[in-house]
């Protein structure tokens, strides 16, 4: 139920990807919106990391899907070719299998069936009838995932009730996928995609083939200065329609009458705003900013309960030289995956062949490194905290093993080559960059936290907070968190009656035709 008061000043804890959009959405409509970033840059950790020369994205490397994100821009009146310099990728990605063999991820469809018939010709054929089904599907349901979800009653519409023989929540990505593949190697080509969103494919429900499919759609993007620069020109536009973005300036405490927020308080002051946007990891700003009896829903003891998704190790290294062989993304599926997802998210335990993600963007972007130089990105999947993993003990070993691993894909005699290097772990990600749990990717897509059950976009426990990022509805990854700006900020200002003066979102670039045999 819509809540009318008086909005016209909005205070948004955090300038990550979500905190940006709807900083951008709700001052183009006439609202003072004052942005808190506890870090010194914005971004979160869609941030850039630039040492001695070298940048780094933090966290996201993938930019697919720019649509929501260029809609965003002409909504304040911006083209996003004229804010960001965007290479699209071909080949998208390479997939390099434990079990033997190979993919490259193309952007048109012939070529997508000639690498998957090297690995196995009968899945081949089924190619363009999963992009056609998958098509159908992301038609079907992409309205309902640009809306608010407020409760069961929802779901029992009558237009919901139609979806559900095509999203077959009954269904994991997996299993769907069986529809299409048999090869398991070509079934994780098209469900590796789950990692986006911390979840394993046997598990994460079967709407999510819609992952896979966007990059084959819409294509794969590598934005020129890394994804930090996406989140860079996201903060120029703001501040140019009047948004003050204050770093180092982390929330202290939030005061309530009632339910009814009243202040947000920083080292540097007090702040009385009408309404508050929420970016910061949904678990952790609850528990320190939020009294336990206020959020009844989402109570200590009920976050303590629920699902996260995995962490990350990470390393990032500056090297001498440029792997020109190998590709921008590579992914390397280890031989027993299942075992794996299952060593992440069940059993809590390091794997011993652990699967992993390199980015080598200098083949594509040589701005990212000293001259002659390259950066490397490493990302290995690993549980989030847990009592089962001492990262003080096993952080080394590991460096050692994911060094050692990056030989499978073609980057040998890399220890020599390092100039610069750091790591992150599971403890760094909750300390450093404030995740619950560690968990990069906040709550786990299962369908008991999904839609209503996710932490909603008005959040109900509480009057005039809103949310927006990864743990709240629609869900992780770029595309969507950038969707739960736009929808946080349709309800806010709804809530307020200031009407929106947001321009078509057909002013948008089609990046659809871009994309040639993607139909």
């Amino acid at each position: 139920m819509a809540r009318t008061h008086s909005t016209r000043n909005v205070v948004v804890i955090g300038a990550g990807p979500g905190g940006l959009a709807a900083s951008i959405l709700l001052a183009k409509a006439g609202v003072k919106v004052t942005v808190l970033e506890r870090l010194p840059r914005v971004g979160g950790r869609t941030s850039t990391m630039a040492v001695n020369g070298f940048k780094f994205d933090t966290g996201p490397t993938f930019f697919h899907y720019p649509r929501i994100l260029s809609e965003i821009l002409a909504s304040a009146g911006y083209d996003i070719h004229r804010e960001l310099k965007l290479v699209e990728l071909d080949p998208q990605y390479r997939l390099v299998f434990g079990q033997g063999g190979e993919m490259l991820a193309m952007p048109d469809v012939r070529r997508v069936e000639q690498a998957i018939a090297k690995l196995c010709p009968a899945d081949a054929q089924h190619v363009r009838r999963y992009l056609a089904d998958t098509r159908r599907k992301l038609t079907a349901f992409e309205p309902f995932l640009a809306q608010a979800f407020s409760g069961w009653r929802d779901l029992a519409k009558p237009d919901m009730a139609r979806l559900l023989p095509i999203l077959k929540p009954w269904k994991s990505l997996d299993e769907e996928l069986k529809t299409y593949f048999s090869d398991p190697r070509v079934r994780i080509g098209f469900s590796f995609q789950s990692k986006y969103l911390g979840m394993s494919p046997f598990q994460c429900p079967s709407l999510f083939t819609i992952l896979s499919f966007l990059e084959y759609e819409y294509g794969v993007y590598h934005p020129v200065g890394g994804c930090g620069a996406v989140t860079t020109a996201m903060a120029r536009v703001a501040r140019e329609l009047g948004v003050d973005i204050r770093l180092n300036e982390p929330v202290e405490s939030l005061s309530f009458r009632g339910r009814r927020l009243t202040g947000v308080r920083t080292a540097r002051g007090d702040y009385r705003p009408d309404s508050m946007v929420i970016n910061a990891d949904f678990a952790r700003a609850m528990q320190r900013l939020v009294p336990d009896e206020l959020r009844p829903n989402w109570s200590d003891r009920k976050i303590a309960g629920k699902r996260m998704s995995c962490s990350t190790f990470m390393l990032y290294l500056g090297v001498r030289g440029v792997y020109d062989k190998v590709s921008h993304h590579t992914i390397y599926i280890s031989k027993d995956y299942p075992r794996n997802v299952e060593e992440i998210g069940e059993k809590h335990v390091l794997s011993a062949d652990p699967p992993f993600y390199v980015q080598n963007a200098c083949v594509t972007d040589s701005t990212l490194a000293p001259a002659g130089m390259s950066t490397i990105y490493v990302l290995v999947p690993v549980t989030h905290r847990h009592p089962n993993v001492d990262w003080s003990k096993e952080r080394d070993r590991y460096r050692a093993l994911a060094l050692k691993k990056l030989a499978q894909i073609g980057i040998e005699d890399i220890e020599s080559r390092i100039v610069f290097e750091k790591v992150v772990t599971p403890d760094d990600w909750d300390h450093e960059f404030e995740l619950h749990q560690g968990s990069t990717f906040g709550l786990a897509h299962i369908w008991s936290q999904m839609l209503h059950l996710r932490p909603r976009n008005r959040f109900d426990e509480l009057e005039g907070v809103y949310l927006v990022g990864g743990s709240t509805h629609p869900g992780s990854g770029l595309p969507v968190i950038f969707e739960s700006a736009r929808i946080s900020a349709r309800l806010l200002l709804e809530d307020a009656g200031i009407p929106l003066n947001w321009n078509t979102p057909a002013a948008a670039r089609d990046f659809a035709e871009m994309i040639p045999g993607a139909a």
